[in-house]
């Protein structure tokens, strides 16, 4: 419940906000697991680190907290006797340069008696294992001086690595004749000769390579080998002594364990702290003052996910004469971003963050409850009304006297009635539990509810009548006013109307409302405009078909051919006419009746005689004694 009140009221993504003034990922996830606190001693010692932090960042700028993105797992490395790396060895000397920094700027504050600068004396610089590093370890390898040794290892490397050049480019010269090109390669870490290879063996020396097309081998000349061997054995000690040098560091690191653990975790606590400065300095906000009487007050409050030009500054107050605090008003007047701005605050100051506005005193929490919003879920197939109601009953479980209680449309997503009778006897549940509670509502009968009890009190949303704007304004004391009749009035909603929906709103109390109106007997009545008609189609009307039916003699017009009905009119009126064993299709209006078919024929004559095939009637025949796979009716159209 906890957190999902939180969530609601948008305190995880000023979380968010907090993480990105944060630099380290141990800072980060301690933003993420933020929560209000119950402790005053530890509340109060949040909220003045904040303070000091801001002041320090106004004063000397931005500390220089350093990168520890691997820091952790190098200092577990060298303490579990693993090699650093020269890469590795570097990230920890630049780490260790910083942290000298970051105590030099810690002791600016020191010199103002700043308490929060006093964290100085718990870092660790730790400057004979940082000068060690920069002796040792340069540009990623270790450096050539990093010891006698070493330093004259790499130089006699560097005098075999110019004899073996010059031996090579003498044999490159010596077999010329032999070459496919005149250069020396290098292949496998070894200096070689590009041989033709018919001339191969020609030329002293080992293959070590040769060309994708195989016509060149890449040979290492036999005078070059002695010294390259002797090179490779120089590249064994180097690496040797390279090693015990970084075993050397690695070591130095590890005794120095537990400093560089605290050098963590006291700069971790600083990125932390120094955040909420930064953040309070972003959202130019102010210390807090915290109290545990139970009362809260804010004078030109801002809710800090709004832009300063569109928020308009609340003042409010609750706790001392009154516990409750029921607001009223026309929708987007600003009713849910006041209570969300009064929860937020409280839950940010409870945090030990800084709050945006003039002045604020808030009191400490043990819970912060609210229900806003619409809350469907989808999932358990609960509908607006059944998901609040669930809510709000946790809510009242939940609900004491050290809790903020914020439940926005109470009572709304049912019948009006019955919506109303709820939300009295919520509000009834939070004034004996003991809770400040705020509250908005559209019900008349809950703005009366305040004044029954000295300890509740309404409060309403200001609108200007002249531009029909909400002013975003609360005021306490007043509740709403009946805005929707005024606003329909401005917009040109006929008199009669207007009073006809006054009356079925407020019954017995009507009048005072149409009174309020300031309705005139010259008040516009509803004039009819003149709206567009419906172009219906003319019906066609229907054309009689002729019907005709199979065997009946006609005359064809105008030729006057005879012929026999094969099939009579379709939809169309277009009729199958055979005529001297040929079939065509013509109009109805073009046929005209000779002779009937009854007149012609028995009934029930078979006329496939007439206009069957011979083997349409055979296969029929055939047909009429089982069915036949070899046999195909033909069937005419």
């Amino acid at each position: 419940m906890k957190n999902k009140s939180l969530t609601t009221l948008g305190y995880h993504q000023i979380l968010e906000q907090l993480k990105d003034y944060a630099f380290s990922a141990g800072a980060k996830e301690r933003i993420g697991r933020m929560l209000p606190l119950l402790s005053e001693l530890k509340l109060r010692k949040h909220i003045n680190d904040t303070s000091q932090a801001r002041g320090m960042v106004e004063t000397y700028g931005t500390p220089p907290l350093p990168a520890m993105d691997h820091m952790e797992e190098y200092i577990k490395k060298a303490a579990a006797g693993a090699l650093l790396l020269p890469e590795e060895l570097e990230e920890l000397c630049m780490f260790l340069n910083s942290v000298a920094r970051l105590k030099i700027y810690l002791k600016k504050g020191e010199a103002e008696q700043i308490s929060l600068a006093f964290y100085n004396q718990n870092l660790e610089s730790l400057d004979d294992l940082k000068e060690e590093i920069r002796q040792c370890i340069r540009n990623g390898r270790v450096d050539d001086y990093a010891s006698p040794y070493l330093k004259d290892i790499r130089k006699q490397m560097l005098l075999l690595s110019e004899k073996i050049g010059e031996k090579a480019e003498k044999a490159l010269r010596a077999n010329k004749t032999y070459l496919s090109d005149a250069f020396v390669v290098k292949r496998n870490g070894r200096y070689c000769i590009p041989v033709r290879k018919k001339c191969r063996n020609m030329v002293l020396g080992s293959a070590v390579d040769q060309s994708s097309t195989g016509a060149t081998i890449f040979v290492e000349p036999a005078s070059v080998a002695g010294l390259r061997e002797e090179l490779e054995l120089y590249q064994i000690e180097e690496d040797s002594e390279e090693r015990r040098i970084l075993y050397s560091l690695t070591s130095l690191a590890a005794q120095n364990e537990e400093a560089l653990k605290e050098d963590i975790r006291v700069i971790e606590k600083l990125d932390f702290i120094f955040a909420k400065g930064r953040l309070s300095l972003e959202m130019n906000a102010v210390e807090p003052e915290i109290n545990t009487e139970h009362y809260i007050r804010l004078k030109k409050a801002r809710h800090p996910m709004l832009s300063g030009e569109t928020c308009v500054p609340l003042d409010f107050e609750i706790g001392r004469e009154n516990r409750g605090v029921i607001i009223t008003g026309p929708n987007t007047g600003g009713k849910t971003v006041a209570i969300k701005t009064v929860a937020l605050m409280s839950a940010m100051a409870c945090s030990g963050l800084h709050v945006p506005c003039e002045c604020a005193e808030l009191c400490m929490q043990n819970e912060i409850l609210c229900d806003i919003g619409d809350g469907q879920n989808i999932s358990d197939n609960l509908s607006t009304f059944s998901a609040h109601i669930k809510n709000v009953l946790e809510i009242l479980k939940r609900s004491q006297k050290d809790s903020l209680v914020i439940l926005d449309e109470l009572g709304s997503g049912t019948d009006p009635a019955e919506g109303m009778g709820i939300a009295v006897a919520i509000l009834e549940e939070l004034r004996n539990s003991g809770a400040l509670f705020l509250v908005t509502t559209h019900y008349p009968e809950v703005k009366e509810y305040a004044d029954r009890y000295p300890e509740v009190v309404n409060a309403r949303m200001e609108f200007d009548r002249e531009t029909l704007k909400p002013l975003y304004r609360l005021k306490v004391g007043e509740a709403g006013e009946s805005c929707a009749l005024y606003i329909a009035k401005r917009l040109g909603f006929p008199g009669a109307m207007l009073s006809a929906a006054a009356r079925e709103a407020y019954g017995e109390k009507s009048e005072a409302v149409i009174d309020s109106l300031q309705l005139t007997d010259t008040q516009e009545k509803l004039r009819r405009e003149k709206a567009p008609s419906i172009q219906k189609t003319e019906k066609k009307k229907e054309t009689k078909i002729r019907r005709f039916v199979t065997g009946d003699s006609v005359t064809v017009l105008p030729e006057g051919e005879i012929g026999i009905i094969v099939k009579p009119a379709d939809e169309n009126g277009q009729v199958l006419v055979q005529i001297k064993r040929e079939k065509k299709l013509f109009s109805h209006k073009r046929l005209k009746l000779k002779v009937a078919a009854s007149e012609l024929y028995p009934e029930d004559y078979d006329f496939s005689v007439i206009f069957d095939t011979v083997e349409n009637r055979k296969a029929r025949h055939k047909m009429g004694k089982g069915f036949r796979e070899d046999l195909v009716i033909k069937t005419e159209e």
